[in-house]
C-alpha cells in the first residue's frame, strides 16, 4: 500500500496566519490559525506595519497545531506552498530584519535617525502593511511620469504597491542601510525564509513591483502601436526617472535581479531551490528539503483554489481555456475580483501572474464585509439588535433576515427587492480608498467618489435597519455588476462567479448577485479555507515537478520558463484533482423570479446615474467654491 500524501498551504492575511493540512485529492485533514500583530502609529493613521518574525512565529505554530491534531508523519508532508498580503518586508543581506518603522518597538524610535534598525533579540517592525498609506507623495510622482509600465497597473500605480513604498524608504532611510536591503513583498520573503532561495515569484513582481515580463507589450490607445517596456523585465528609464537610479545601478538585486543575469523568476508553484532548508524544517516541524513551491498574492490563491472546480456532481472537468469564462470573487472586508484571458484586458492586466503566457485581469470593491458592518452598526436600531441576539441566540444576521421575511407579507412585497424597490443606495463610503489597489480596479477608479442613499423616512425602528441591511447587499451585487460589465465590455466573456472568503456564506447577498448578475455563483465546499487551499496546491505541483525532476534545483531563468511552458498544464491539473465541486447558486427562473430581475435592471440604470448625478454636483460646487 502506497504511503498516504499530504499537503500544507500557508496563508499570511492581514491579522492572522493560517495553514491547512489536505490530503492529495485536495480533502481538508486539518487547520488553524494564529493571530499576527500590526503595530499603528499614535500619530500618523497611515501606518500599518508587521514583523516578518512575527509572522513566521504565527505559521510555525499552525503547522505545529495541524501535525499534532492529525497525528500524522511530518515526513508524509510532501509539499508547501505559500499565499500572502502584498505588504512589503525588507531585511539586510544577511537575511535579519531592517525596520521600517518610525515609531518602532521604543520611543528613540520615533526619529528617522533610528529607522533602519536592525534587533536580532526582538521583534523588529520591518514590514509595510498592504493597508500603510505612508506614500501618498511617491505614488503621486510616479503617476505624474505617464511612463509605460503605468499601462501594466490601470494606468495609475497605488500607493499600497511595492515601489512607491520602497520610494518612500530611500527618501527616508540612511543611504548605507538602504544599500543593504533586501526588499520583497511578503510572499516572495516566505518562500525565501523557507529555502534561503533568491527567487522571485512572477505573481508577486508583476502585480506588485513594477516588473514586465519580457515580450509583454503594451498597447497604446491614441495609434494601437505596441510597445514593449523592456527586454529584461524592469524599465531603467522607469526606475531612473522617479529617483531609484541604484536599483538600476546594481542591476535591481535588491528587488530580486534581473532575470537570467543576477536574477530568477518563478511561475506560480514551481519548486522553489532545494525545498525547506534544515532551519525553517524545525520550525515548522516539517522534513528538511520537503518541496515548497512559489508563492503568490492571496487572492490569487483564491483564484487557484476555486476555478478548477466542476460545476456540480457528474459534470465533465473543465479545462484551462474554460478558466477564462470564470470570474473568481475573493470576498471578505473587500472583494478582489480575478479573471484570466489570452490577451491583457483591464485591471492590471498581469502576464504570467499564474500560468506563463496567460493574463490575469483584476476588478475590485474596496469595502464590502466592511460595509454591510458599518451600515448595520451605525443605525440607531443596532443596539436593539444586538440585544435581541442575546436573548434569543440568534445571530444579527438572522435576525435581520426574520424582520425582512416578516416586513413583505405587512407590505405584501412579491420579492425583497419590491420590498426596497424606493430605497437606492450607492456604495462608495470609502472613497477615498479608490486610491488603492481595489479602487483602481473598479470601472471607476475616482478617489472622490462618496456614499449616497436616496428614499430615507423618519425611522429608526429595525425594520428599517433591515431594510438598510438588506439594499446594502443590493448595493453590493449592482456594483459588482457594473464590474462585470466592464470587464464583458472589454472582451471577457465571464458567465459564472466562483466564490472564496468569508462572504461566500452569506446567502442572501450570493442569492442576489445570481440574480443580478443572471449567471450561477458557485460557493466552495469550505469558502474561507479556499485560499489556504489554493497555496496547499503549490506545494502539491511543486512536489510532483521535484519528483520528475529527480529533485534538481532550478537554477537558470532559461530552465525555469521551458519547464513553465512545459509543465503548465499539470498546475491545473492539480487545481482540478484537488478542487471539489460547490454548490451552486442559479438565478430564479420562475414568474417572480422575472419580476424582480426587471426591477433589479432598474435599480442598476438608477445606480449608474447616481455616479453621474455625483459627478455632475461635484463640478456645479467646484464652479463657485
Amino acid at each position: 500500500m502506497s504511503e498516504m500524501e499530504y499537503y500544507i498551504g500557508f496563508d499570511v492575511g492581514t491579522g492572522s496566519g493560517r495553514a491547512c493540512l489536505v490530503d492529495k485529492n485536495g480533502k481538508l485533514i486539518a487547520e488553524h490559525s494564529e493571530a499576527t500583530l500590526t503595530h499603528r502609529s499614535p500619530t500618523d493613521h497611515r501606518i500599518f506595519e508587521q514583523s516578518t518574525t512575527n509572522i513566521w512565529l504565527s505559521l510555525s505554530k499552525c503547522c505545529q497545531t495541524i501535525l499534532k491534531s492529525s497525528g500524522i508523519d511530518p515526513a508524509q508532508v510532501k509539499g508547501i506552498g505559500f499565499d500572502a498580503t502584498c505588504s512589503l518586508a525588507v531585511v539586510n543581506k544577511q537575511g535579519r530584519p531592517v525596520s521600517v518603522s518610525r515609531t518602532g518597538l521604543t520611543e528613540e524610535d520615533e526619529s528617522d535617525v533610528n529607522l533602519g534598525r536592525e534587533d536580532e533579540e526582538r521583534d523588529v517592525w520591518n514590514v509595510i502593511l498592504w493597508a500603510d498609506h505612508r506614500a501618498e507623495e511617491e505614488a503621486e510622482k510616479i503617476n505624474s511620469t505617464g511612463e509605460g509600465v503605468l499601462g501594466f497597473v490601470g494606468k495609475t500605480m497605488s500607493l499600497e504597491m511595492e515601489i512607491p513604498k520602497t520610494l518612500w524608504l530611500s527618501k527616508h532611510m540612511k543611504s548605507d542601510k538602504f544599500k543593504n536591503l533586501m526588499i520583497f513583498d511578503l510572499p516572495d520573503w516566505l518562500t525565501y525564509n523557507a529555502t534561503t532561495s533568491l527567487a522571485r515569484s512572477a505573481c508577486s513582481l508583476t502585480c506588485k513591483c513594477s516588473f514586465v515580463p519580457p515580450g509583454a507589450k503594451m498597447v497604446h490607445e491614441c495609434d494601437g502601436n505596441k510597445e514593449e517596456i523592456s527586454k529584461d523585465g524592469w524599465s531603467a528609464r522607469f526606475f531612473n526617472r522617479i529617483g531609484l537610479e541604484q536599483m538600476v545601478q546594481n542591476d535591481f538585486e535588491q528587488l530580486g535581479g534581473i532575470p537570467g543575469k543576477n536574477g530568477l523568476v518563478l511561475t506560480a508553484g514551481q519548486p522553489v531551490g532545494k525545498g525547506l532548508s534544515k532551519a525553517a524544517a524545525e520550525s515548522l516541524g516539517l522534513v528538511e528539503g520537503t518541496a515548497v513551491g512559489s508563492g503568490v498574492i492571496d487572492a490569487y490563491a483564491g483564484w487557484i483554489g476555486t476555478v478548477a472546480a466542476a460545476k456540480g456532481q457528474g459534470q465533465p472537468k473543465p479545462t484551462l481555456e474554460d478558466a477564462s469564462s470564470r470570474l473568481a470573487a475573493i470576498a471578505g472586508t473587500s472583494t478582489c475580483h480575478i479573471a484570466q484571458s489570452k490577451e491583457g484586458i483591464l485591471w492590471g492586466p498581469y502576464r504570467d501572474a499564474v500560468f506563463p503566457g496567460l493574463w490575469m485581469n483584476e476588478g475590485g470593491q474596496s469595502s464590502t464585509g466592511q460595509l454591510i458592518d458599518f451600515m448595520m452598526q451605525t443605525h440607531p436600531a443596532y443596539p436593539k439588535l444586538v440585544e435581541l441576539s442575546k436573548k434569543s441566540g440568534k445571530s444579527t444576521f438572522e435576525l435581520l433576515g426574520d424582520r425582512l421575511e416578516e416586513m413583505m407579507k405587512e407590505r405584501d412585497a412579491p420579492t425583497l427587492t419590491h420590498l426596497t424597490k424606493d430605497l437606492h443606495f450607492y456604495p462608495d463610503l470609502h472613497g477615498e480608498l479608490q486610491l488603492s489597489n481595489r479602487g483602481n480596479r473598479s470601472p471607476l477608479a475616482d478617489p472622490r467618489m462618496k456614499g449616497s442613499i436616496v428614499g430615507l423616512t423618519l425611522d429608526d425602528s429595525l425594520s428599517d435597519l433591515a431594510a438598510k441591511f438588506n439594499v446594502t447587499l443590493e448595493a453590493i451585487a449592482l456594483q459588482t455588476r457594473h464590474i462585470v460589465d466592464e470587464m464583458n465590455a472589454k472582451g471577457h466573456k465571464i458567465d459564472s462567479i466562483y466564490m472564496s472568503g468569508s462572504q461566500a456564506k452569506n446567502g442572501p447577498l450570493m442569492r442576489l448577485l445570481s440574480t443580478v448578475l443572471q449567471m450561477p455563483v458557485i460557493i466552495p465546499p469550505a469558502p474561507s479555507a479556499a485560499v489556504v487551499l489554493g497555496a496547499a496546491m503549490l506545494g502539491k505541483y511543486a512536489y510532483d515537478i521535484s519528483l520528475e525532476r529527480q529533485n534538481e534545483e532550478i537554477t537558470s531563468q532559461s530552465e525555469a520558463k521551458a519547464a513553465s511552458e512545459k509543465d503548465k498544464n499539470k498546475l491545473w491539473d492539480v487545481m482540478v484533482s484537488m478542487t471539489h465541486p460547490g454548490v451552486t447558486v442559479s438565478p430564479r427562473s420562475d414568474e417572480l423570479g422575472e419580476r424582480e430581475r426587471k426591477l433589479l435592471d432598474v435599480k442598476y440604470r438608477i445606480f449608474r446615474e447616481a455616479v453621474e448625478v455625483q459627478r455632475k454636483w461635484r463640478e456645479m460646487i467646484a464652479g463657485v467654491a
